[in-house]
């Protein structure tokens, strides 16, 4: 910061934290960044794409735009959603291109200070690993704060 700023007391402005979406992934506390997230949507029509990899549920259409929906579940390796349990989407977008994420529940919008940001512990789940930019300890649990071009990187994953 330019030492003009700091004399004019604009570095008040910067509170030196960041906005996360939260949502919930098999009882897992995720964080989206605010700014990556375009929609959060409730249950919707998906129609399958035949041959396509099994962490793709299918497309959906919102407002008249074609975006693949995403099941993280089937992409983090978890079990399936048990019969009838709705799920719900976050839309992001990924060079240029939306996905809706399909997850378990939508919390809150949480903002933490950078201070409390740590780097992926080494004993973290190595699928949150692949994905995650790191984590904020939070009262009782993990908060993952997930890697958007990472996870929507399909080539890596399919490497691996």
């Amino acid at each position: 910061m330019s030492k003009a700023r700091k004399e004019s007391g604009l570095e008040a402005v910067n509170t030196g934290s960041k906005d996360f979406v939260t949502i919930k992934l098999a009882g897992q506390t995720l964080g989206i960044p605010v700014l990556a997230v375009h929609d959060v949507l409730n249950a919707q029509n998906i129609t399958r794409i035949p041959l396509a990899p099994k962490s793709v549920a299918g497309v959906l259409n919102l407002r008249g735009r074609i975006v693949t929906a995403i099941d993280l579940r089937e992409r983090l390796d978890f079990p399936p959603r048990e019969n009838g349990a709705k799920s719900m989407s976050v839309v992001v977008e990924h060079k240029g291109e939306p996905y809706s994420l399909l997850i378990d529940s939508v919390g809150e919008v949480l903002s933490l200070e950078d201070g409390a940001f740590e780097k992926n512990p080494v004993t973290l789940d190595q699928r949150w690993r692949e994905v995650s930019a790191g984590i904020y300890r939070l009262d009782g649990e993990l908060l993952v704060v997930l890697a958007v071009d990472k996870l929507l990187d399909f080539d890596a994953h399919v490497a691996a």
